[in-house]
């Protein structure tokens, strides 16, 4: 028989999202990891302590980093220390190293919503009726304001992202294992930012996702490319999560499920063995 390897999966079941339920998502998936792997689950803020009795830590829905900040801290410190195996790798460049990525996609010319970190840089945004203004440790909307130009100065204090207000035609996501596409989601009511429907992307959509998922240079792991798509059809970048991004399984075919399933366990024993 194969030796199974102990992986400790590090999950937030009590966490409460608007319209989902992230519990559900990972017990589907550790029921069915467990056809491969010894799976024992916990709290984000007890991964430090717990994490040296498993081959590796695999960190899922395990909510914003925000709400623990200290214990998220301590256990990348005490990973790094010892060498520790976690998926995803903690070098994604992304959402998991903050959101100075999108000033710097900004600034290096790649299709994202225009970011700046300044009241003083508003010149650099192509003019908007209103602006969003957001910490840079924010998720899940947390501290988002929508203000006019004037107002910009109001609320910019600290380290915060200033980005206009796209019209927007719908938001998109994008889903990676590794570095091959799995499935897209799409919300085709702009209010309704969580009612998301299967979506069959393009050619050229999945070029654009695949710019990101490139330059995350990520070689292990689960990514979601969120981005939005104007008015004017041009796809831009939202959100590159490369921390614990949720994977809307509910939403999808249970084929599409059943090989994103398959992608994870490949995908989970190539990094063991890496």
């Amino acid at each position: 028989m194969p030796v199974r390897r102990p992986l400790l999966f590090v999950t937030d079941l009590a966490y409460q999202a608007r319209g989902r339920r992230y519990c559900d998502e990972d017990i589907f998936l550790t029921s069915r990891l467990r056809d491969d792997f010894d799976i024992a689950l916990c709290h984000p803020s007890d991964a430090a302590a717990l994490m040296d009795a498993f081959e590796a830590v695999v960190v899922r829905n395990s909510g914003p980093v925000l709400h623990y900040r200290k214990q998220y801290d301590a256990f990348r410190e005490r990973a790094a220390a010892r060498g520790t195996r976690v998926y995803n790798p903690l070098s994604g460049r992304g959402d998991m190293a903050g959101k100075q990525y999108l000033l710097d996609l900004t600034r290096s010319g790649h299709p994202v919503i225009p970011t700046v970190d300044r009241p003083q840089d508003l010149d650099l945004l192509p003019t908007a009726a209103q602006y969003a203004v957001k910490p840079k440790a924010g998720a899940d909307s947390i501290g988002l304001a929508f203000v006019p130009r004037d107002r910009v100065d109001v609320l910019a204090h600290g380290d915060i992202l200033i980005q206009p207000r796209v019209d927007f035609r719908y938001e998109v996501s994008f889903y990676y294992v590794d570095d091959a596409f799995q499935y897209a989601l799409y919300a085709p009511d702009p209010d309704r930012r969580w009612v998301l429907e299967p979506y069959e992307p393009s050619d050229a959509d999945l070029g654009f996702a695949r710019r990101f998922i490139d330059w995350n240079t990520l070689d292990h792991g689960i990514q979601r490319v969120d981005a939005c798509r104007t008015q004017e059809g041009e796809l831009l970048l939202v959100e590159l999560e490369d921390l614990n991004p949720y994977l809307s399984l509910d939403l999808v075919p249970s084929q599409v499920r059943d090989t994103f399933v398959t992608a994870m366990t490949a995908s989970l024993h190539r990094f063991l063995d890496a």
